[in-house]
């Protein structure tokens, strides 16, 4: 059974653990890179997970029993306020369709909707293909754009969109 717990300052170490996990489990699937961020601070962490708890704002970790297996985060766009931007999706190669990806998007889709947002919008890179099949299984359709991966420019980004029953 998958439970979340919402990313705040009373589990940031465990937040950043599964986050360092993430990145050096899947590199091309994030902005940032395991070299960047294992060398943050404790502090540096505990002010990310504060970010994570605010009212444009909300992060998730998933866990298996009592190991954290999984990851998302998700925050209101400035330039468009109807939208909310996942980012951070990350679960644990051991435990993937078992459903814990599909509990934290739901977990997020919940939280966008409560806030009366229209719609989900991710990035994916192009040689992530089973995010790109996981995004469409749940209704996340391909919105066009395309952008450089900012760690290597040979690798597209592309812009998904899931919209919402507000």
């Amino acid at each position: 059974m998958i439970r979340l717990d919402r990313i705040s300052p009373e589990n940031a170490l465990v937040f950043k653990a599964i986050r360092l996990r993430a990145l050096e489990d899947s590199p091309t699937a994030f902005g940032s890179t395991y070299a960047r961020e294992s060398k943050l601070t404790d502090e540096e962490w505990l002010q990310r997970s504060r970010r994570w708890a605010t009212e444009g704002s909300i992060g998730y970790i998933a866990f298996e029993g009592e190991s954290p297996c999984g990851l998302v985060a998700c925050y209101t766009e400035e330039q468009d306020p109807h939208a909310a931007h996942v980012i951070s999706m990350w679960v644990d190669p051991g435990v993937r369709r078992a459903g814990a990806g599909k509990v934290l998007i739901e977990a997020l889709t919940t939280w966008a909707s409560s806030r009366g947002l229209g719609q989900l919008r991710l990035m994916v890179t192009s040689v992530n293909a089973g995010a790109i099949g996981f995004y469409k299984r749940l209704g996340f359709r391909m919105s066009g754009k395309t952008e450089p991966y900012p760690n290597d420019p040979a690798i597209l980004e592309y812009e998904m969109i899931l919209p919402l029953d507000s």
